[in-house]
């Protein structure tokens, strides 16, 4: 399914449970009484210097080792900053920036007071007791299959096998004849120090090529090659300055389209712009692929996606991250790809020019195209539009808008398959093509399901099943007999039937009802003491259903609670949902969050002392800003490589293209609310809870001079004895591609330093 994404981005993103379980990492620690020294008069902060955010829980052992004698409380001296006199006026407001240095990660200031950081950090969790058996444990309990969604072409299956025991998935591919699949790419013996990663890829339709995507260190940028599928050899097609795109094919399997942006773009952390869509002839040098398509502006990019009949090339142009987008569809049945000149004659017909909507290319027959759209249904609807008269008046409704959103959608057997979402979990119906509903697509129980690649002829499909209790299993649906059957199962050390999930519904601050999915133990004693870890994300209109992850096991067993909010930014109630928690009403995802934590409180789950927040990217900033608002409310936080700079976040890489999910200091409006939330400028002298920031070096979404600067500001404000720590990754980046090894080490040390905190004494 995955509308409106290549088929080469829908093989990777059915298989991003794997990537996604690996960063859903909610970690605690070991009751070890750390404490910070509270700066009490200027000359004692100047004597310390200027002290001043996806994630498998990983699992641990009931242990006593987690209990043994803490260590003696100590105080901890921070590194001191470099600080600056800098100065922004922002219409005429003077905002004060002395962390200003920390954004250049090469100077030697910056580098030095990263090293001491580096240090304390490493020192510190070094001391707490138990860290080597909690590590084993983590190893351990990771140790499970882990089978990615297959995806099929030209009667083979690819897909990923992750065992648990190397650093990375291996891919296989294998025919339904064929007893057993052969590894196609194995990224473990892509590098010796495990930095180079498999990312995406995309098979040719007649399946006898692959395009995979390789990145280095974490990094965005990645590089694409091409292995012939039966004899696994690499072929010389190297093709760089990729960062979100992946390969489309063109029918005849000699070429794919893809998008790229100049070498420039790839250096350092200024923006990234000018990216252009290629078509790439194997065989040929990078610098003579085919320029296809130039978007209206440098800022702009473009997702290329060649439809299965070959004749048309459907662009997906962004100019934000807002799930808004124009649509361009180009007829390439005159294009000869040796004459230039016959691709800028092709026609082209755009849908959506005014990027107010959503329209998500599904499929099409002949000039028929389906999409799924916004396009006056908040909620999503499934349309057609004829290209030959593509006014959006004369659009044809096939399946309405409904009381649930349609998070998904595609064409398969000759049928559609709709995924909505209802209250945060998913249902899948059936439909033909004129709308009629056919029936609700029987699931294994109550979660997330996602998956369904294939082609309109395909009578047969995968899917991936999962909760916040049950490991993500695959399904094979043959859509000709109606018939699910289970493709592959892992095998995971805990019994299922000793946890459960349930589902409240509380009031944010303003009135509104937000869900709030509770998972425990059997049997908890709701006293107040349960230790609870608190996630929440709410941005992008991403919509967050039940995932699985050991550690959320792990903490459970132990009697911990573990808590998701689906707060306001997400899309878990339609396009009005995402909108009520964005940009200048973005205080209300913060809201819904900090009124998740009072009902755990009221309701006895948990104390504040007892309650760890946590999340990651937009949700970093969404911990960050919870954090400083209300510190009183958490006895931890662990914010990962999160959005914390909101005057100047617009300014690196492709980040300014979250100016309309977020706003933009730039405009007078905009700048007063980013300045009210923004967390790096809204930290204040006072008691703050145990925090832990984490980062990576080679992070090139949310560059990691936002957690320097916040860690920087959360340092020197701390009166308190509760530690603020800066943990960054080396050779690692957003969360993609990271080895096993670092994944574990990292959760390791999240779970040794809340765990302390929610449970010293």
């Amino acid at each position: 399914m995955l509308s409106g994404l290549p088929r080469s981005e829908r093989a990777i993103k059915v298989n991003a449970s794997q990537a996604q379980a690996a960063r859903q990492v909610m970690i605690y620690g070991h009751p070890a009484g750390l404490r910070a020294c509270g700066a009490e008069s200027a000359q004692q902060r100047k004597s310390f210097g200027p002290n001043n955010c996806m994630i498998a829980l990983v699992s641990i052992l009931p242990v006593l080792f987690l209990f043994a004698a803490a260590l003696p409380a100590h105080c901890l001296q921070y590194p001191a900053a470099p600080r600056s006199s800098i100065q922004d006026d922002y219409f005429g407001t003077i905002i004060a920036d002395p962390f200003r240095g920390l954004e250049d990660p090469d100077s030697p200031e910056t580098k030095q007071w990263l090293d001491a950081q580096k240090t304390l950090t490493a020192g510190t969790l070094a001391k707490l007791p138990g860290r080597k058996q909690l590590r084993q444990r983590l190893e351990e309990l990771w140790e499970y299959e882990k089978y990615g969604v297959p995806s099929m072409a030209g009667g083979r299956y690819f897909y990923t096998v992750d065992t648990g025991k190397a650093d990375f998935p291996v891919l296989y591919v294998k025919t339904p004849q064929e007893p057993r699949a052969k590894v196609l790419l194995d990224p473990n013996t892509f590098s010796k120090d495990g930095t180079v990663a498999l990312t995406r890829f995309a098979p040719s339709q007649d399946g006898k090529l692959l395009a995979y995507g390789v990145t280095k260190s974490g990094s965005d940028w990645r590089q694409w090659r091409v292995v012939e599928t039966d004899t696994g050899k690499v072929l010389p097609d190297l093709v760089s300055g990729i960062k979100w795109s992946s390969p489309s094919w063109s029918k005849d399997g000699k070429g794919f389209f893809y998008s790229r942006y100049p070498e420039a773009a790839m250096s350092g952390a200024a923006a990234a712009e000018n990216e252009k869509v290629y078509y790439h002839r194997l065989g040929a040098k990078p610098e003579d692929d085919v320029l296809v398509f130039t978007p209206g502006d440098a800022k702009w990019m473009t997702l290329p996606r060649a439809s299965d009949d070959g004749r048309y090339l459907v662009l997906h142009v962004y100019k934000s991250s807002d799930g808004k987008y124009a649509v361009k569809i180009m007829d390439l049945s005159g294009v000869s790809w040796g004459d230039p000149a016959s691709i800028a004659k092709a026609a082209v017909v755009g849908i959506g020019d005014d990027f107010r909507s959503e329209f998500a290319y599904l499929d099409n027959i002949d000039t028929t195209f389906y999409f799924k759209t916004t396009y006056q249904a908040p909620k999503a609807r499934i349309v057609a539009v004829d290209l030959r008269a593509p006014d959006l008046s004369k659009l044809r409704e096939i399946v309405p808008e409904g009381a649930d959103p349609i998070d998904d959608a595609g064409i398969l057997g000759g049928k559609l398959l709709v995924s909505r979402v209802k209250d945060a979990r998913t249902r899948v119906d059936l439909y033909d093509l004129n709308g009629k509903f056919l029936k609700a697509l029987p699931l294994p129980g109550s979660g997330t399901v996602f998956g369904f690649p294939g082609q309109r002829a395909d009578q047969e499909t995968f899917f991936a099943f999962q909760n916040y209790v049950t490991p993500a299993s695959i399904y094979r649906y043959d859509l000709a007999q109606d018939r699910s059957e289970v493709f592959q199962a892992p095998q995971v050390k805990f019994r299922p039937q000793d946890f459960v999930t349930q589902q409240v519904f509380y009031r944010s601050a303003d009135g509104t009802f937000v869900p709030l999915s509770i998972s425990h133990r059997r049997g908890i004693t709701l006293d107040g003491r349960n230790p609870t870890w608190l996630y929440g994300y709410g941005c992008y209109g991403n919509v967050q259903t039940p995932n699985f992850g050991v550690s959320r096991i792990a903490w459970m067993e132990r009697g911990g609670v573990f808590a998701v909010a689906n707060i306001r930014g997400g899309g878990e109630y339609g396009d009005q949902w995402h909108q009520d928690g964005m940009a200048g009403k973005k205080q209300n995802s913060i809201d819904d969050f900090s009124a998740a934590a009072q009902w755990l409180i009221d309701n006895r789950y948990t104390s504040p002392r007892r309650l760890a927040v946590n999340g990651a990217s937009c949700g970093g900033l969404l911990a960050g800003a919870s954090l400083v608002q209300r510190p009183d409310l958490f006895g931890a936080a662990v914010v990962e490589v999160g959005i914390l700079d909101l005057l100047r976040f617009h300014k690196f890489t492709g980040a300014y293209l979250w100016t309309d999910e977020l706003g933009s200091s730039e405009k007078p409006g905009q700048f007063r609310y980013l300045r009210s939330l923004s967390p790096v400028h809204n930290v204040k002298a006072g008691l703050y809870p145990a925090t832990l920031i984490t980062t990576a070096d080679h992070d090139t979404r949310v560059v990691p001079a936002h957690s320097f600067k916040f860690a920087a500001a959360l340092q020197a404000a701390q009166k308190g004895e509760a530690p603020i720590l800066l943990r960054v990754e080396k050779d690692a980046g957003h969360g993609e591609g990271m080895a096993k090894g670092k994944l574990l080490d990292l959760s390791a040390d999240r779970l040794i330093f809340a765990w302390d905190a929610i449970n010293r004494p």
